[in-house]
């Protein structure tokens, strides 16, 4: 098989199909609307099990009135629970031949390609994102598990006949798998992320304990459904719902978990890291966000600059690990860039993710809405706001988490908005005088995921190639200056502390993160 990713919008709408993509969401946004409020059970060792110490609502986020369902409130006992039963079935599943763990996982693929729409769906109400981003979410998902079943098969399951150490030896190396992982996922690409990292464990032969993001429990669930469905043995994975403080916790601290696979915040990050690997060496692979800069040249596309920031830093109202929240422009034409800017940003539609013309997405939950509002008190202070920097509560945005994309300009560059990941839609902007200068501030951060130039000048964009320290770097992307990689083309590896790995989900190097090698010499 010859991989290739979804794209639904883009080959909708490149093929006279964008009016069947709208009523495709559409038809399937009704439907899921029917199953609201229904009750969830966690799922271990394949059998439903309630929470003694019972459920939480999950409301959405665009309309708080709206209550998708009714989530267990998991404990360390179910974590255990989860983790035996993961640790019983690993013998079998790991022992199965790969090929026969792909099947399963296209069939997964494939439900998922036949249920996209209500995924994606069921993703606009629960984290908010619009249908564009949503379906993407799905595609992503999608693209991860046939590429990973891909990478499994062109590297004939990671084993390799090796050199012979004497004439009369035959020796090979084997990967194999590690045992049972716990899968930390977050609110933000509740599909693809959560997808990937529990089929980059489970394609390799690991089992798994999954733990959903409480804001987006719902797609967490469905995902159990979808691999169950689709052939996964019992006690191969184990949908845990419930705090971090509880079900993260017990995660990272027993000691039957062989690795970890999360994607969060830097702090729960590497605390959660110096715990796990404290008594002993273990696998964790995490992703930590990203504080993502933007460079803008005198030689810049003005009309493909404004473009790609405004996307990339107003895209599901900047709750992505890549989304763009600096950037750094030649003084040269810092005006008239930033006047295109801050009108762009005023033409972009805040409202329900539902809607057709929405754009910028409500925030995640009632921290992420304070937390925007302390940092537009800061950039008052500090700065001056161009656009932006109010919460809405008119009719139309009173019951969900909306606020305005937000432009910063005139704070001093070492100002802690330009060093510290903020997740909500807020934009900074700072004037440079050389590429030398943007490219020293771009990398005097913590964080090295994403980052983007915009420039003409074929010598600028090497340099800055060569210079920047990041994992995914973009020049002139209209489509995102600093988002939107694509699995199999853009692996998205962070450096620094946005990463632990060095190695990036959707690209050559991931699978093997979840196997270790084993040298296997025959003498005759």
């Amino acid at each position: 098989m010859v991989f290739e990713n979804e794209l639904t919008w883009f080959k909708a709408s490149n093929s006279g199909k964008a009016e069947e993509f709208h009523r495709n969401y559409e038809e399937a946004l009704e439907k899921v609307k029917k199953e609201l409020g229904k009750k969830y059970p966690n799922i271990i060792d394949g059998k439903e099990v309630y929470s003694k110490e019972g459920e939480f609502a999950k409301t959405s986020p665009s309309d708080k009135r709206i209550v998708l369902g009714y989530f267990q409130k998991g404990t360390k006992e179910d974590v255990k629970k989860a983790i035996e039963a993961a640790k019983r079935a690993f013998p079998l599943w790991s022992s199965i031949s790969y090929h026969e763990r792909l099947k399963i996982f296209r069939k997964a693929a494939d439900l998922s390609s036949q249920r996209k729409y209500e995924l994606a769906a069921i993703i606009s109400l629960e984290n908010g994102k619009n249908r564009f981003e949503a379906v993407a979410d799905v595609d992503e998902g999608i693209d991860l598990i046939r590429y990973y079943c891909e990478e499994m098969e062109v590297n004939k399951g990671y084993e390799k006949m090796m050199g012979k150490a004497y004439p009369n030896e035959e020796a090979k190396s084997v990967m194999k798998p590690y045992g049972v992982w716990g899968v930390i996922s977050p609110f933000n690409f509740p599909f693809a992320i959560a997808v990937g990292m529990s089929s980059g464990a489970l394609i390799t032969g690991n089992t798994v304990v999954f733990k959903p993001s409480s804001d987006t429990p719902l797609t967490g669930f469905k995902i159990c459904e979808i691999l169950h469905e689709a052939g996964l043995p019992k006690g191969v994975f184990n949908y845990v719902s419930g705090s971090g403080d509880t079900v993260g916790a017990e995660l990272v601290n027993n000691p039957d978990v062989q690795g970890i696979v999360f994607t969060g915040s830097r702090d729960v990050g590497v605390s959660s890291y110096r715990i796990f690997s404290n008594e002993r060496p273990r696998p964790f692979i995490a992703e930590m966000g990203g504080k993502n800069p933007t460079i803008v040249t005198s030689k810049a596309d003005l009309d493909k600059t404004v473009e790609g920031v405004v996307r990339a830093a107003f895209g599901y109202s900047g709750q992505k690990c890549s989304a763009c929240s600096r950037v750094y422009v030649d003084r040269r034409v810092k005006k008239d860039f930033v006047e295109r800017l801050v009108k762009r940003t005023k033409e972009l539609v805040i409202g329900d993710p539902t809607l057709k013309d929405s754009f910028v997405s409500p925030l995640i939950n009632e921290r992420a809405y304070r937390n925007y509002q302390n940092y537009i008190e800061i950039a008052k202070r500090d700065g001056k706001i161009l656009t932006g920097g109010r919460v809405l509560t008119d009719e139309k945005h009173k019951h969900g988490y909306f606020v305005e994309p937000t432009i910063v300009d005139g704070l001093p560059k070492d100002h802690e908005l330009f060093k510290n990941e903020l997740f909500v839609p807020i934009l900074c902007v700072a004037e440079v005088d050389s590429l030398d200068e943007a490219i020293k501030l771009a990398n005097d951060v913590d964080y090295g995921l994403t980052a983007g130039i915009f420039s003409e000048d074929e010598k600028e964009i090497k340099k800055f190639f060569d210079e920047i320290q990041a994992g995914v770097v973009y020049a002139n992307r209209k489509a995102g200056a600093t988002t939107g990689a694509m699995v199999g083309a853009q692996p998205f590896v962070g450096w620094k502390l946005s990463g632990s790995s060095g190695k990036g989900a959707g690209g050559i190097y991931y699978l093997q993160q979840f196997l270790r090698e084993q040298s296997q010499t025959i003498a005759h």
